[in-house]
C-alpha cells in the first residue's frame, strides 16, 4: 500500500502546484471559467445546459442525472488559465454524454453500484475477521468480488477523464477562448488533475493485490 499512498500524495501535490500556480495567471482573452464553458456548450448546441456555481475547492463536475454542470466559485467566477482549464475539461464530459461516449456511458452504470459497493466490502471484510473461523475464508472473498467493481471503476474512469482533459485542451484553442502562449499552462494543469486518477487506479489494484494475498494466507 505504501507505494499507492506516495503516488497519491505526489499526484495531490503536483495537482496544487499547478492549479496554485495558474489560478493567478489571468487569461489574455479575459473570460471566466463559466463564460468559457458557455462558449464551448453553446458552439456545440448545448446552448439550454445549465452552468451553475458551487462551493468547494475544485468540487467541478458535469452531472449526467442533472444535466447540468458545477463549478466551484472560484473556476465559475474566476478568469485564470486555470479556471478556464477546469471548466473546459467538465464541459467535455457533457459533450460526451450528448455523444454516448462508450466509456462515460458504461462509468454511468456503475456509479449506483459502485456507492453500495465502496461500503459493503469493507463491512463484510470486517465482519469475516470478527466471526473468525471458516467465515472468513466465505466473506473476504465475497469481499474481494464487492471490491473488483470499485477497481474497475477507476479503470473505466481513466479513458473518460484522458479523452476530456485531451479534447477540452484542442477546443480551447480551436475557438480562441486561450492563446498559443497559454497552452503550456493548460496542459500542465489538466495533466496533473489526470495524475490524480491515475494515481486511485494504482492504490485500488495494490488494495486487490493485499486483500488477495490476506485471503490465501488464510486458505
Amino acid at each position: 500500500m505504501i507505494p499507492g499512498l506516495i503516488l497519491g500524495i505526489y499526484a495531490q501535490i503536483k495537482l496544487s502546484a499547478a492549479y496554485g500556480k495558474y489560478v493567478r495567471v489571468p487569461t489574455r482573452s479575459g473570460l471566466t471559467g463559466a463564460k468559457a464553458a458557455r462558449e464551448i456548450l453553446d458552439h456545440a448546441g448545448l446552448s439550454n445546459l445549465p452552468i451553475e456555481e458551487i462551493g468547494g475547492h475544485l468540487t467541478d463536475h458535469y452531472d449526467p442525472g442533472k444535466r447540468a454542470l458545477f463549478l466551484s466559485a472560484e473556476n465559475y467566477e474566476g478568469n485564470s488559465i486555470a479556471s478556464v482549464g477546469v471548466a473546459a475539461h467538465e464541459t467535455r464530459h457533457a459533450l460526451q454524454h450528448q455523444a454516448a461516449y462508450a466509456p462515460l456511458e458504461f462509468r454511468m452504470m456503475l456509479v449506483p453500484i459502485t456507492q453500495f459497493a465502496s461500503m459493503a466490502w469493507m463491512g463484510l471484510f470486517f465482519l469475516g475477521l470478527f466471526l473468525g473461523g471458516p467465515f472468513f475464508s466465505k466473506f473476504i472473498w465475497i469481499a474481494i468480488a464487492i471490491f473488483c467493481v470499485l477497481t474497475l471503476f477507476q479503470l473505466v474512469t481513466l479513458p473518460v477523464e484522458f479523452d476530456a482533459s485531451r479534447r477540452a485542451k484542442e477546443q480551447l484553442f480551436r475557438l480562441g477562448l486561450v492563446h498559443s502562449d497559454e497552452r503550456a499552462g493548460v496542459s500542465q494543469v489538466l495533466g496533473a488533475a489526470a495524475m490524480t486518477y491515475v494515481a486511485a487506479l494504482v492504490t485500488s489494484v495494490l488494495q486487490l493485490l493485499r486483500l488477495l494475498m490476506i485471503a490465501r494466507r488464510r486458505d
